[in-house]
């Protein structure tokens, strides 16, 4: 800012500058930011849209077809106005899903029974999703395996080079150039995979990373739904025909209600 003539101007190294890391209380908590980054990457994994308005799109299975269920409004012009889920696959195709529909108070209450039987064991839970988060965190094992993948791949990738430079002076061994090519094709796909299995832990890490701050923070079983809190604890729920409905946890655990 230019004292004089009250001026914004961008500093372009006229005076340091400096990076403050958390002196100002952060709108959106570091954990709950992940986490959303986190699910609307798995989201983006599947290769469809969804509707976020609610904290059950995206999160509640079909048990007969494997499809979402999506909301509808039932007498949307009368005082009997409600809200349901139901597959979104129920009227199509010839063999119908015999899924119920669920009245979105009943998923609540649900959910809430389900968070009961969890806070059961809440501490062997807190204190297994731990132990689980630390082996995630661990990445040596991938790390070394990259640093040698990756000085392999130096190596080799010389040594294509040195073939294509002997190429101007004799005729190029084919039959070594293609050896030593799909030898350097392989060692980027074992690289790829490396990649993603360091990318997959991480993800999972921010999962139970967010599964532990929403229960440690929860003492007690509460009494109404709390979106947010469904939102860190359950991955998805499937619901099958014949009245269950099974709550998938973020940390693997699975628990069965009755609809």
């Amino acid at each position: 800012m230019d004292f004089l003539f009250k001026k914004r101007k961008a500093n372009e190294g006229e005076v340091p500058q400096y990076y403050v890391e958390g002196s100002h209380d952060a709108i959106i908590e570091p954990a709950e930011w992940q986490l959303v980054q986190t699910e609307i990457q798995q989201r983006k994994n599947t290769g469809r849209s969804h509707n976020c308005c609610s904290p059950f799109s995206a999160k509640l299975k079909c048990g007969d077809c494997g499809e979402y269920f999506g909301s509808k409004v039932w007498h949307s012009n009368s005082k009997y106005k409600r809200t349901v889920w139901q597959c979104n696959a129920k009227f199509k195709g010839e063999s119908r899903c015999a899924t119920s529909h669920l009245y979105e108070q009943r998923i609540k209450e649900l959910f809430l029974e389900a968070l009961g039987i969890l806070m059961a064991d809440r501490e062997t839970v807190i204190a297994d999703c731990r132990a689980v988060m630390e082996a995630l965190a661990d990445c040596s094992s991938i790390d070394a395996e990259m640093e040698a993948v990756s000085d392999e791949m130096e190596v080799t990738a010389g040594l294509i080079q040195k073939l294509v430079d002997e190429n101007v002076t004799r005729k190029l061994d084919q039959h070594d150039y293609r050896k030593k090519y799909d030898g350097y094709a392989a060692l980027e796909s074992q690289m790829d995979s490396l990649e993603k299995e360091r990318e997959r832990k991480g993800i999972q890490y921010d999962l139970f990373n967010g599964f532990l701050a929403g229960l440690s923070e929860t003492g007690e079983l509460p009494v109404d739904f709390n979106e947010k809190l469904f939102h860190r604890l359950v991955d998805y729920a499937t619901v099958y025909h014949g009245g269950r409905m099974v709550f998938t946890f973020r940390n693997g655990m699975e628990i069965e209600t009755k609809i």
